[in-house]
């Protein structure tokens, strides 16, 4: 098998083009001819070089473009498999583009379209397709489809606030760490020599400065090797379930960082749990989705142990009140949204009241990472500074 890809024109006149899997180019015309495209030109596709973690991705950008066109498409009344067979066609992302082809072929070949989407978890996850499955159970797609873009939109803002605060810190450290690197390996050496030259004592300080450029030379490549490995096998732990949760348990303790963390969840939490809940998908279930979109283990478990609870006829309330990382005020509100009925409604105003409070704990977080960091450079570059200079004013005096 190999992948052509194909241009032609559809009966109405619109051009299209696409990719598909086939043994010849006699096939994938025929196939065309099949769906009364009338072909112009099919080419084989080159292969495509591509780099171990550098394939190309389905990002949320992509999704929330994809989805808004065929809510547009759905409320104007064009049919489910043309609506999928224009935007595979209209994608940029070459990856949806094809999974959108064969979910066209799926949909044509009998399937539900939150089947046929079930069958590419790697670019339409669970909470997408439950939806959309209540979506077309209810009759109203057009609405969830609005309803899951401006979801992601809100999300891929959350996460962009939270990769922020993390950017400027990291960018500084990361210089900071290659500059004294520069400075230990390739400066220090330099002073060295000149200060063995010329004799004498050395300043403890300026000894133990130098005593670190010279071991830091004689095991640089052991250094890198060990940090490779120490990375490697913390992303192994990482991947264990005990060692997720330990390392996410350990993260919400972090000071500031861990509040930063935790209200992101329980605004990740109840907006999607909100959205769900709106979109008729049952609580149970509901719960089991977000709690597996999580991302943090220890909010993952909370919600399961609530889940639990409500399986057993309990509220909502009443078992997450039970788990620390879900603030009083936060269960309280979701008591009174069960009550007054509203439950999704209250979901959606805590969900906004803790972006707010992203926002809060992510410029705390700016204002308290940079002066840690001035204080951290100015001990570590101003030692090495001073360090160099002991033995020059030494060396004045003896001189003088």
């Amino acid at each position: 098998m190999a992948t052509f890809t194909w241009t032609g024109k559809s009966r109405q006149g619109v051009i299209q083009k696409g990719e598909l899997d086939a043994k010849t180019r006699e096939e994938v015309m025929g196939l065309l001819r099949k769906d009364q495209i009338l072909v112009t030109s099919v080419k084989k596709k080159p292969k495509e070089f591509t780099i171990p973690g550098f394939e190309k991705k389905v990002n949320d950008k992509d999704i929330v473009i994809f989805t808004r066109q065929f809510a547009t498409m759905i409320d104007a009344g064009l049919p489910l498999v043309q609506c999928l067979e224009i935007l595979s066609g209209a994608s940029e992302n070459p990856v949806l583009s094809k999974a959108i082809e064969v979910v066209r072929g799926d949909v044509e070949g009998g399937a539900t379209y939150a089947d046929a989407l079930r069958k590419h978890p790697a670019v339409f996850d669970e909470l997408y397709v439950n939806m959309v499955a209540a979506g077309e159970s209810g009759g109203i797609l057009d609405t969830i489809l609005n309803r899951l873009s401006k979801h992601i939109e809100k999300a891929m803002k959350l996460k962009k606030q939270i990769k922020s605060a993390m950017v400027y810190p990291a960018t500084i450290l990361g210089v900071a760490g290659i500059v004294i690197i520069i400075l230990m390996v390739f400066v220090i050496p330099i002073f060295a020599k000149m200060f063995t030259d010329f004799g004498g004592t050395l300043p403890t300080l300026t000894q133990y400065v130098i005593n670190t450029s010279h071991f830091m030379q004689d095991n640089i490549v052991y250094m890198i090797v060990a940090t490779a490995i120490a990375v490697k096998l913390f992303k192994r732990y990482y991947l264990t379930e005990k060692g997720h949760f330990r390392v996410d348990q350990f993260a919400l303790k972090i000071p500031v960082v861990g509040d930063l963390i935790q209200k992101g969840s329980i605004a990740k939490f109840t907006r999607t749990l909100g959205t769900l809940i709106s979109s008729g998908v049952p609580i149970l279930e509901g719960l089991e989705i977000v709690a597996k979109t999580s991302g943090n283990k220890v909010v993952e478990k909370a919600i399961m142990n609530a889940r639990q609870g409500i399986s057993e006829g309990k509220t909502i309330a009443e078992p997450l009140s039970k788990e620390p990382v879900f603030p009083t005020m936060v269960v309280q509100m979701i008591a009174v949204g069960e009550t007054t009925g509203a439950i999704d409604t209250m979901l959606g105003k805590i969900a906004d009241f803790y972006d707010d409070e992203v926002d809060s704990a992510v410029a705390a977080l700016t204002s308290l990472l940079e002066p840690l960091m001035m204080v951290f450079l100015g001990i570590t570059i101003g030692t090495i500074v001073i360090a160099m200079y002991l033995p020059v004013f030494k060396m004045a005096s003896i001189v003088g």
